[in-house]
């Protein structure tokens, strides 16, 4: 921006933002009961909640429930937890807040990254009784990720201890034990009891010895948000309009401030211009805006960025953001399956989506002692540092706790939320490495379905030599794609004879011989195929490592012919060699078959040849055209 420019001009709410509090802890320690009494406490309830409260807590036979304020939504009444980040304005001292209950359930966690993402404060319930449970070292590992920079320590239900001030005092050592391995630094351990309201608003009478202060005094001594006007201006673009030949650049400014006559660079492109006008609809004129506005601005030259681009001062008024196609980034992973190098997903930015591969685990933490330590995968609600590449140089600032910049998520081909990923900066290349940056499709599945009429997916045929794969595979490829279903078999012989000629029969090599037809099952699957795969693959940990690189669509279906039956069939002669010790290690014979326990469907090939084909044509068109 500008020498000259100020925030004087910016309107009073932008200058003084409320401050984000979250608060997490493990379920049922208390944390809904918590925001009840302090609204209660501090006379925060609108008109009429208190009459609802005590008449919500009578039918139920219940002193008063402080919780009920949250429970908005009646899955939360059903099952008694909070599933949604709940955020409730506040005032303090004059000050204003803004209350955010995050979800402390483990299968709820993805939407306290989003409900904390903003948050300045963090308060840790956590139940004096029971201590830091696994939940409370998860949400102590989030409050690192997210880069909380001031922590309060609720030691909920200290009445269940009577207040006894040695047995807290080992529950506080606990807990400060624990945040300490994160570098987590806690302003005030605040012993209470939010339902009975000790050392909330006011100190309680129960814990003479405690002169700490209580949570509302706490609450008040976090810092005001630094401001994000102090900043250089960042803008990611959400859309560009035209009206009556005007071209307009709408988006929010997530820092910083912009007024008319500011030259800015437009990221992507390169290029710089100048904001001829900052316009807004039903809002008073003013040519200055700053963080937290949504606008659109008119540039001349009349360029045209793209969505998702970034906007930021030119270089010699301002800092450029660091722009590389290889990320660090700290990594909160949410899928049910562990996470692998080599998998891609989209990365969202603001407004900006990436594809990108996962080149490295570089680290990932044990939570029974928070330690880090080197890993070939993440697993489900893990923690790890990672390396992104992308197909193209992407442009952020760093992750740094209290602002916006830098927070990513991971979203799967499915567009679900897999993983938090603040990015912390540009990762080196590591020495002698050759960078590799796969590029993705960016025809959507939803695309694919409507010019093919059904989804991709994989049919995984696995059973003993000579079970039927081959055939049955065959025969149903020849009926799917007479009923215009595009369909593509991978047989093992076929793959053998070229794409893995260079493999033997080890269980390295066929491992290896899995793990390429897995790779390319997917492509084809992703392509909005039905891919059916003819392999032996013997062993279940094979399979599971194909079902983990093919992902949603991966269906497991057994040939389950009786090793009596295969050795009659014996159409190559391979049975016979085997039992005269001509061929070393072969399946079912000198080497294990492994038969899948709960597989999507089992086909028995006893009986006559064309139920059997049927009946997987069937299962196929049923998955293909959910």
């Amino acid at each position: 921006m500008g020498d000259n420019m100020t925030t004087n001009d910016l309107p009073a709410s932008l200058r003084a933002a409320a401050t984000p509090i979250v608060i997490v802890g493990h379920v049922d320690h208390g944390k809904s009961t918590l925001i009840g009494r302090l609204l209660y406490d501090t006379d925060s309830l609108q008109d009429g909640k208190l009459a609802q409260i005590v008449e919500s807590s009578r039918k139920r036979g219940l002193a008063v429930e402080w919780s009920f304020l949250l429970d908005s939504l009646q899955i939360e009444r059903d099952q008694g937890v909070t599933v949604d980040s709940t955020r409730i304005p506040f005032h303090l001292g004059g000050r204003e807040f803004v209350i955010v209950d995050a979800p402390g359930h483990r299968q709820f966690l993805r939407n306290m990254i989003t409900g904390a993402a903003d948050a300045e404060a963090a308060v840790l319930v956590v139940d004096a009784l029971e201590g830091a449970q696994e939940q409370t070292r998860r949400h102590a590992m989030l409050l690192r990720l997210i880069g909380i920079r001031h922590v309060i320590v609720l030691l909920n239900k200290s009445d269940l201890l009577d207040f006894d001030q040695a047995r807290i005092g080992q529950a506080e050592a606990d807990v400060r034990d624990l945040l300490g391995r994160l570098e987590i630094t806690v302003e005030a351990f605040v012993p209470a009891s939010a339902r009975d309201g000790d050392n909330i608003a006011t100190r309680s009478e129960r814990a003479p010895w405690y002169t700490g202060p209580t949570l509302v005094e706490a609450l008040a001594s976090v810092p005001a948000p630094a401001s994000r006007l102090a900043l250089d201006f960042r803008m990611p673009v959400q859309d560009v309009y035209r009206f009556d030949d005007v071209r307009y650049v709408a988006g929010r400014i997530e820092r910083g401030v912009i007024r008319a006559g500011d030259r800015i660079m437009i990221g992507s492109q390169g290029q710089q211009a100048t904001v001829a006008e900052i316009c807004r609809w039903h809002a008073p004129e003013n040519p200055v805006a700053g963080a937290g506005e949504s606008i659109a601005l008119r540039l001349e030259p009349d360029l045209v960025p793209d969505r998702g681009d970034l906007l930021f001062p030119a270089q010699e008024t301002g800092t450029a953001p660091i722009r590389t196609a290889r990320l660090r980034t700290r990594l909160f992973w949410l899928r049910g399956e562990p996470l692998r190098v080599g998998e891609s997903f989209t990365l969202r930015l603001a407004t900006a989506e990436h594809d990108v591969t996962v080149a490295s685990i570089d680290a990932v933490v044990n939570l029974d002692d928070l330690t880090l330590s080197p890993g070939d995968e993440v697993p489900p609600d893990g923690f790890a540092e990672i390396t992104l590449v992308a197909s193209h140089a992407i442009l952020f600032d760093p992750f740094s706790p209290g602002y916006s910049d830098g927070r990513g998520v991971l979203v799967d081909r499915f567009q679900r939320i897999v993983g938090g990923a603040p990015l912390l900066g540009a990762a080196e290349l590591p020495d002698g490495a050759h960078a590799i940056h796969p590029t993705a499709s960016r025809v959507s599945l939803g695309q694919r379905r409507a010019l093919h009429g059904h989804d991709g997916g994989v049919f995984w045929l696995t059973g003993l030599p000579g079970s039927g794969k081959s055939t049955i595979a065959r025969a149903v490829e020849s009926e799917l794609v007479a009923e215009g279903l595009r369909t593509t078999v991978l047989d093992g012989d076929t793959l053998r004879a070229g794409l893995c000629s260079d493999l033997g029969f080890s269980p390295e090599d066929r491992r290896e011989n899995i793990r390429r037809t897995a790779h390319v099952a997917r492509l084809l699957a992703e392509s909005g195929q039905a891919v059916i795969v003819a392999l032996v693959s013997p062993l279940i940990e094979d399979r599971a490592l194909a079902a983990q690189i093919i992902g949603e669509g991966f269906h497991e279906v057994h040939v389950d012919t009786a090793l009596a039956i295969c050795e009659t069939r014996d159409p190559k002669g391979l049975y016979a060699a085997a039992r005269a010790g001509r061929i070393q290690d072969f399946t079912g014979v000198s080497a294990p078959y492994e038969a899948p326990q709960a597989p999507a469907l089992r086909l028995e090939t006893d009986g006559a040849l064309a139920g059997t084909v049927s009946g997987f044509r069937e299962f196929i068109e049923a998955k293909l055209k959910h």
